[in-house]
């Protein structure tokens, strides 16, 4: 009778640890990288610069931007978050005020996966703040494509704004992009390149004007589209393109394309555009950084 008592309280006690352990939550590591042009109110150039006068006002709105997502992914049950400052000097984000169950990318090393620096196959999801239309997008807020001097890039003949390089880095670490904050035309471009991804359009070029939500408006959307997003992150798959990869850049000056066709493996293909193939994205990536 004891024994059967004995092991009835083992089975309760294994039942017990089961349940438990489905209940457990399950790891959720989340890449944010941010940029500045799509933040909500920003609209000139100068609010983007370090030496501009309301630089100060929209590094904080930057940073807010951030921690707004940062809630909402940790509403979702993220357990580890890591987040990278992507625009200008790389050291816009306010330490001090980023949610502190963040950790924060800050500066450039100088390696190839620039904006995405820090992301790896152990990720699960990638989210993209305050990002911005390519270059020579119409009814766009400070549209530009990585640097002021390139006019277009292609990966395999599509169009890719920094949503889509950078959607490309995160596909080939299997990491998908389940959403782009920013303005409308790049939330518009986000969907007819990545198809499933959540998009929040802070923000409505005119011209060069453009209507604005209020920030809070901006930040209760931001944290509420991350947490429903990351409950369905199956829906999302990373962007991938077949192998061999071509990069194209078209440059707004014959000089630099000049400069970039001297690179090894690179092929002239107009006045001003450089291509460049490789089965390897991390060559791929290479070129465009040396090519910029």
């Amino acid at each position: 009778m004891k024994k059967n008592i004995f092991i009835l309280a083992i089975l309760i006690l294994c039942l017990g640890f089961y349940g438990y352990a489905e209940k457990a939550p399950k790891e959720l590591k989340v890449f944010i990288s941010v940029d500045m042009e799509g933040i909500c109110g920003v609209i000139h150039w100068e609010e983007v610069s370090r030496n501009g006068k309301d630089y100060d006002l929209f590094r904080k709105l930057m940073t807010l931007e951030t921690n707004a997502a940062i809630e909402g992914a940790l509403e979702a049950g993220a357990t580890e978050i890591l987040v990278r400052d992507s625009h200008g000097s790389g050291r816009n984000i306010l330490p001090e005020l980023l949610h502190p169950a963040a950790q924060l990318i800050r500066d450039w090393s100088g390696g190839p996966l620039s904006m995405m620096e820090g992301i790896d196959s152990s990720y699960h999801a990638a989210i993209f703040i305050g990002y911005h239309a390519q270059a020579n997008t119409p009814n766009a807020v400070l549209d530009h494509t990585m640097t002021g001097t390139i006019y277009d890039v292609t990966l395999n003949g599509k169009k890719m704004p920094e949503t889509g390089i950078n959607a490309f880095i995160a596909g080939n670490f299997n990491v998908p992009v389940i959403l782009v904050a920013g303005d409308k035309a790049i939330c518009s471009q986000a969907q007819e390149l990545l198809g499933q991804v959540e998009t929040v359009a802070v923000k409505e070029g005119i011209g060069n004007a453009a209507k604005m939500l209020h920030p809070e408006k901006a930040l209760a959307l931001i944290k509420e589209k991350t947490t429903a997003a990351l409950k369905r992150i199956k829906d999302f798959k990373p962007f991938k393109l077949t192998p061999p990869y071509t990069i194209e850049v078209t440059f707004k000056d014959e000089e630099r394309a000049e400069n970039a066709s001297w690179i090894p493996g690179a092929k002239r293909t107009g006045p001003t555009s450089v291509s460049f193939t490789s089965s390897d994205f991390m060559e791929v990536l290479r070129f465009f950084k040396f090519a910029r």
